[in-house]
This record gives structure tokens, C-alpha cells and sequence, in this order.
């Protein structure tokens, strides 16, 4: 196409009117050789979507008659997409990066592209579009990047567990290249080069060269304000505010009763602030004004549309740009670039309108076009001097891929337009298990996933190689890793059994493993959150027990007061002679007796505490601790006076006098010291002494006194 004198054909397809521009390359230079402009007779379009195809392809032919005229046959033309057509989404990803190791640049690349598939699905279900699935993703740009949750600049080179990244993805429906391509093919073209307004825009003013500069450009159009923006060599981000020049007119219209129509004209001769203006209101009325009175009215809408565009701006760029390009006939609304910088918080200039009045390589530029509006159709015109192709055609597992060529394009892009989840190329690693063995708690881990291959021409490849027309990928998605199947005895060993003996019979016992509490074999195969619980040692209770020789109590029963009553006595046990506790561990060896227990005392029966100090006090008789008891228990066996010490027999029955008295006497304490006067001699002559003093029997003692006993024998 760019051989010296073949003719270059561009069509700026609007939503008002159509440019054509015809010119031919010389000396590695296009040469403008004529340009034509025909308004749409209709609504044919609306925001720059062709709605009337037959409509809209009457005026192309128009455009195109006129300029052969001039040019000879037009065969091939090259068209851009309407910027506004485009739909922006901001989507978020993570991974699982705890297996990886250290990250690499297609880690970071994986991430990328899981995002915009996240976006893609978003897409879907938001209802922002009616088919998603005819949108091809035309750029993104990356918000930024996380590592555990901590925001960073870049992953290559880093470890953690895991990685999330933001990103903002754009979107262009098939829709608009489609109705595009009708449109032209009915006027007999074949479409050369296809790109997006803004892209042509950007091609025009800001070349190659300058795209490593953090770059935006507006195109305020009448409807709405397209947004593109460079960074880093590539163009990173597009954007649409639906509020342009005609907010501005129609502001205008309502403040001085305007014919809509009349206030454009009026809005577009602005052009000095002491310039006065005359012009009829819809009442009839002659008014001629300041154009500085004008503009103070329209002026808090200028900062409005300032203040949106800024805010599309920070959302797509999110930082304020090195500078701003303004291109349209919007973008000669007066005060919009100083208003725009305030917006932005940028030096005023460093926000400017550009015309095409100098445009490397194109020639003879008139000064019709020498205008902001006019930027897109040269921009067209020069893409179509240039080797892009508007497709590539390519095949991802036998099966043709069309890819929009915007930019360099690359594997990735290919693996996201053949629906390929980017992160199935990578297999998971299987889902792990969490058990609990004794109480503590242990992790086993999945087997690793098998990466998966991508050949390019049947060779080896990465996401970021570069593709080409006609290539051919074929994709072998990763497989993931399997979750363990442990068994039971690879996590805990299995106990020995206990040899043990019990009342001179030997016994094995296997000691009891239990998942979730239930017995267990060893082969028994672990789930997640099993819990397990593994006798390494037995006690003597748990040995009775796994050999249903629970212990159980010997039943008595008795009479006591009129009423039945029943004791329970439970076994006791000896382990090698020596007497134990049913919490006693066992060993293997062990020789196990039940012992031979007496029949319960009749204190034991009667519940009769003999210890306890608190129904005594003590007192000193003849110098030795005497307790004398405060409550005193009287018992009856069958009718017979008892001890409480005593054993009772079964079936007996039992009586109980409990007497308490607060306030001992002298006799109370003769009685607990076994002193009986009357088996002292007849003449003996007996003197009792309270804390070194005479006293009688009938004295109230209280804990801690002194009590002896003198005797005299007559």
C-alpha cells in the first residue's frame, strides 16, 4: 500500500457528516490530493453507531463519486470505529502463589490476562451490553498490583501466597466494525485499514516518539468527549464522557431564548472576549452583546464538562497526566482548557488545542482542514499509509481466530479471543486436607498441577511472543493436581497390642483407633477435617472397658428409719499387688486382681462423717486431747445399739437418733473420754477441775478448756 503513487483512500464516518480524503505517497510522504464532506441527509447514525446502513452508504457513495472524479477508481478505503462505542471496565484478579517460588514476568502476564477475563465476565452479567460475547477487548492497563495484600509496583521477582491485581479493560462491540463493513462493501470498498477515532487522532499528534510521555487526548465532539491515553510507547486506555459542545449550546439556548441551531452559531463565533455578537431570540428580539457576556454564562457548564472529562481522566490514568491534547470542534469552547487544567491540578500550559496544520508525513494539508475537527479524517488517511493490517487471522486448535489489530499483538491476546482461561494453562494444585491427629492439628497438601503447553507453528511459545497472520496456535491446558487419599496408618502409627492378665486369665487387648469417633481400620482412608484419636497407652478403666469387663458396683440394701435403702459398693483393683486408681496406665505384663471389699460400715451407710471437726470441739482431759462431739449419732442394728464404725450386715435393719447440742457439759466430756464414775471404788471421792477450778457436772464446757479428774479413795 505504500508503494510510490498508489492512491490512499480514508473515510471519517461521523455521526454529522462524512469526510473523505484521497491522497497518494511521494517520497515517503502522503500527499493530499482532494477532500469532500457531505452532511447525513437523516438520522443515520447515532453516537457514532451506524443505524441506516442502505442510509448511510448513500453518502459514502456520494463522498467516494465525487472524489473519483477527481482521483480515478477508489477500490480500497480505510475507516476508524467510533470511539464512544467503547465500554470500560475496572476488574480485579488473584493467585494462589504460595507453590510458585519466585514470580516471573508471565506469572505477572497470567495475572494480567485472568483479569480481563474477570472483566470480560463482568461484562456479561452487568447488563451494560446486550451480547458480550461480540466485544473484542482492545486495550488495558494495569491500576496496580498486590502481594498479600500489600500494594507494590511490579511481581516479577517476588514471593508470597498470594498475588491480586486491578486493571482497567476497553472493549469495542463487533457490532460497530460489522455495520462498518456493510456499509462500505455496499458502495463496492474493500476496508484496508480499520482502527478507532481516537486512535487516528493520537496518530496524528502524537507519534510513536512521543508515546512513552503519560499523554491525553480529548476529542470533544458534540455529543460526547472521547478519551485516549499514552504511556510507556502504547496507547494504554480509552474513555467516553457523555457531555460535549452541545451542553454548551444548549445552555446558551435556554439563557437567551435561543433556536438551538442559532446558539451553535452563536457558540462558534466566540472568538475574542471584546468581539460584540448579534443575534434574534426566539421572541424576535435583536440583541447584540460582548461575546464576554456570553461566555460568562455558559461558563459554570465549562467548568462542568471540565470537571467530567478530568474525572474519566483519573479513573483511566489514575494520576494527572504530564499533559492534555484537546482536538474537535468542543474543543474550541472558550475557557475549556483552563478549565480543564484546574480540573486536572496541571500548570494551564499544559493543556492545549491542537490543529493539523503540521502533520508529519502528509503533504499539501489546505486550510479547510487545518481545523481541530479535522484531526481524525488526516489521522485515518495516514494509518492507511501504514503496513498494519486491520486483522489477523490466526487458528487456536484448528479453529479461526479474527483479532482486531490495534497494537502488537500477542499469544495472550489470541488465548482471550478463543475464550481460553488463562489460568487453566497453569494446573491447580489439588485441594489439600486438614486432620486432627491427638488433638493436633496437621496439613497434607495436594499434588503439584501439570503446566500446560502452547505451541505457535509447532513450536514452544510464551504469552508475550508476538503474533502474525495465519499463525497457528494449538493449546494443551494444564491438568490439576489431585487431592491426597491418605490412609489411616500413614498418619499415625498403629499401637501394639497389651498383654495383660486379670483375675489369672490372660487377655490381648488391640488398642482402639477411632476417626471422628468411630473405630477405625488401619487402611481406612482420611477425608478432610477427619479427627483422630489414637490409644498409644490404655488405662486400667479403658482395658475393662474394650473387654466388657466394665466395673460394676455390689448392690446392698438395708432398712434404715422405717424406710429402704440401697448402698452401692464399686469394685476396687490391685496392678501388680499394689492398689490403683481406674485411671492407672497399664503396661504389657501387668497382673490385674479385683479385690475382696468388707460390707460398708454403718457410718458409710448412714452418710455419718466421723472426721468431720466441725460437729466437735476439743478440749485438754488429764492433760490429753479429748474431741467431744457436739451432734451425737445413736445407732440401732436389729434393735441393738451400734457403732458407727461397725459393718452392716445386709438386709439389717437400721435406726438413727442424731442429737445435737451446741453446749456440752462436764458429763458430755467424761463420756467422750470413756470415764465411767461408777466404776470407781464406793469410797472414792472424785473432784472435777474446769481450767484449774472446782466445778459440778452440769458445766458448760466450750472448745479449748481444761478438764481433770481427781480422785481420792475414802
Amino acid at each position: 500500500m505504500d508503494d510510490d503513487n498508489q492512491l490512499l483512500f480514508a473515510l471519517d464516518i461521523g455521526t454529522r457528516s462524512v469526510v473523505g480524503l484521497v491522497g497518494k505517497t511521494e517520497n515517503g510522504a502522503i500527499k493530499l490530493l482532494a477532500s469532500d464532506r457531505e452532511e447525513h441527509h437523516t438520522r443515520a447514525m447515532l453516537d457514532g453507531q451506524i443505524h441506516d446502513v442502505q442510509e448511510v452508504a448513500g453518502v459514502l457513495a456520494a463522498v467516494k463519486a465525487r472524489l473519483e472524479t477527481t482521483t480515478g477508481p477508489l477500490t480500497k478505503v480505510a475507516v476508524a470505529a467510533a470511539g464512544r462505542a467503547l465500554c470500560t471496565l475496572r476488574a480485579a484478579s488473584e493467585l494462589e502463589t504460595a507453590s510458585r517460588g519466585t514470580l516471573t514476568p508471565d506469572d505477572e502476564r497470567s495475572l494480567e490476562l485472568a483479569a480481563i477475563q474477570t472483566a470480560q465476565a463482568e461484562l456479561a452479567t452487568s447488563g451494560a451490553v446486550l451480547d458480550p460475547a461480540d466485544y473484542y477487548c482492545v486495550g488495558y492497563s494495569v491500576v496496580n498490583f498486590s502481594l498479600d495484600s500489600t500494594r507494590i509496583k511490579s511481581l516479577v521477582g517476588q514471593r508470597g501466597k498470594r498475588a491480586g491485581i486491578e486493571v482497567i479493560a476497553t472493549f469495542l462491540p463487533r457490532q460497530v466494525i460489522d455495520s462498518l463493513q456493510s456499509a462500505i462493501q455496499a458502495v463496492g470498498l474493500e476496508m484496508s485499514t480499520l482502527t478507532l477515532e481516537p486512535i487516528a487522532a493520537i496518530n496524528v499528534l502524537i507519534p510513536s516518539t512521543m508515546r512513552h510521555l503519560n499523554l491525553v487526548l480529548v476529542d470533544v465532539g458534540a455529543g460526547t468527549s472521547d478519551v485516549a491515553i499514552t504511556r510507556d510507547g502504547s496507547v494504554i486506555a480509552y474513555g467516553m464522557v457523555p457531555f460535549a459542545g452541545d451542553e454548551i449550546t444548549e445552555t446558551i439556548s435556554q439563557h437567551f431564548l435561543l433556536d438551538f441551531n442559532v446558539a451553535e452559531t452563536v457558540k462558534r463565533q466566540l472568538g475574542g472576549k471584546n468581539k460584540k455578537l448579534a443575534f434574534n431570540d426566539v421572541l424576535g428580539m435583536v440583541h447584540k452583546l460582548p461575546a464576554n457576556t456570553i461566555i460568562e454564562a455558559m461558563t459554570p457548564k465549562v467548568v462542568e464538562l471540565a470537571q467530567a472529562i478530568a474525572t474519566e481522566i483519573l479513573a483511566l490514568n489514575t494520576a494527572a497526566p504530564q499533559a492534555v491534547l484537546l482536538v474537535g470542534g468542543g474543543a474550541l469552547t472558550p475557557l475549556l482548557p483552563e478549565a480543564l487544567a484546574q480540573a486536572l491540578d496541571i500548570p494551564p500550559a499544559r493543556v492545549a488545542i491542537r490543529r493539523p496544520d503540521s502533520i508529519e508525513g502528509i503533504t499539501d494539508i489546505p486550510d479547510k482542514l487545518c481545523t481541530p475537527d479535522a484531526v481524525t479524517p488526516l489521522g485515518i488517511l495516514k494509518l492507511a499509509g501504514g503496513r498494519a493490517l486491520n486483522f489477523v487471522n490466526i487458528l487456536v486448535n484448528k479453529r479461526p481466530i479474527r483479532l482486531f489489530n490495534l497494537s502488537r499483538l500477542t499469544v495472550a491476546d489470541a488465548l482471550l479471543a478463543a475464550g481460553i482461561d488463562i489460568r487453566a494453562l497453569r494446573g491447580r494444585p489439588g485441594m489439600g486436607l486438614t486432620i486432627t491427629v491427638n488433638g493436633e492439628t496437621r496439613f497434607i497438601a495436594g499434588s503439584h498441577g501439570t503446566p500446560g503447553k502452547i505451541l505457535l507453528n509447532s513450536q514452544p511459545t510464551q504469552l508475550s511472543s508476538a503474533l502474525h497472520d495465519q499463525d497457528v496456535l494449538e493449546v494443551t491446558l494444564g491438568a490439576d493436581g489431585t487431592a491426597p487419599t491418605p490412609l489411616l496408618k500413614e498418619v499415625t502409627a498403629m499401637p501394639e497390642p497389651l498383654h495383660i492378665q486379670i483375675d489369672g486369665k490372660n487377655y490381648a487387648i488391640e488398642p482402639e483407633v477411632t476417626i471422628n469417633g468411630q473405630p477405625a481400620a488401619a487402611d481406612t482412608v482420611l477425608r478432610d477435617r477427619d479427627q483422630i484419636d489414637s490409644q498409644s497407652a490404655l488405662t486400667l478403666a479403658q482395658a475393662l472397658q474394650l473387654l466388657s469387663l466394665k466395673p460394676e458396683p455390689t448392690e446392698h440394701s438395708y432398712q434404715v428409719n422405717g424406710a429402704r435403702r440401697s448402698y452401692k459398693v464399686w469394685p476396687k483393683y490391685s496392678i501388680n499387688h499394689t492398689l490403683a486408681s481406674l485411671d492407672s496406665q497399664l503396661t504389657s505384663g501387668d497382673v490385674i486382681e479385683t479385690l475382696k471389699l468388707p460390707s460398708p460400715t454403718l457410718a458409710e451407710i448412714l452418710g455419718i462423717n466421723t472426721s468431720d471437726h466441725s460437729s466437735v470441739i476439743s478440749v485438754l482431759f488429764n492433760g490429753m486431747n479429748c474431741p467431744v462431739p457436739i451432734r451425737r449419732h445413736t445407732v440401732m442394728v436389729n434393735g441393738r445399739p451400734a457403732e458407727p464404725s461397725q459393718p452392716a450386715s445386709p438386709d439389717s435393719t437400721i435406726e438413727l437418733i442424731t442429737a445435737t447440742d451446741p453446749q456440752p457439759l462436764i458429763s458430755d466430756v467424761l463420756l467422750a473420754a470413756d470415764f465411767d464414775p461408777r466404776s470407781l471404788p464406793a469410797a472414792s471421792r472424785v473432784t472435777v477441775l474446769l481450767n484449774g477450778l472446782p466445778t459440778e457436772f452440769t458445766a458448760y464446757v466450750k472448745n479449748g478448756d481444761s478438764v481433770d479428774i481427781h480422785i481420792k479413795e475414802g
